[in-house]
């Protein structure tokens, strides 16, 4: 499956989960690939999980995870922990989790100061 066919698959999946509630139809048709891949870890089981890593390079997973679901770390805290132990291999899940949460609420604090 190429990434087109992927992303196209991974979106109606996500549809039919209700997952794009907040947008307008005609705006889910081309989403992002890093909302895509949040979603896809939010929302898909392993199996969808697996056709994104097979479709993005890792790097591109991993930064869209850090990026978007490590700072909301109080919702996500226990899914956060497995994809840090099964997906990204760390050693120390819960000590990698909370300095890439340190780091990303600090990038985004910087951000809002300039």
């Amino acid at each position: 499956m190429n990434r087109n066919e992927a992303k196209k698959y991974l979106t109606e999946k996500l549809k039919a989960e209700h997952c794009f509630w907040s947008y307008e139809e005609a705006s889910i048709q081309d989403v992002p690939d890093d909302i895509l891949i949040e979603k896809v870890l939010l929302h898909l089981d392993l199996d969808d999980i697996k056709v994104l890593f097979d479709t993005y390079p890792y790097k591109t997973i991993k930064k869209a995870w850090i990026e978007r679901l490590i700072p909301q770390n109080n919702l996500y805290y226990t899914l956060n922990l497995f994809f840090s132990w099964y997906y990204f291999k760390a050693k120390k899940p819960e000590a990698y989790i909370k300095a890439m949460e340190t780091r990303q609420l600090n990038k985004i604090s910087r951000m809002k100061e300039s």
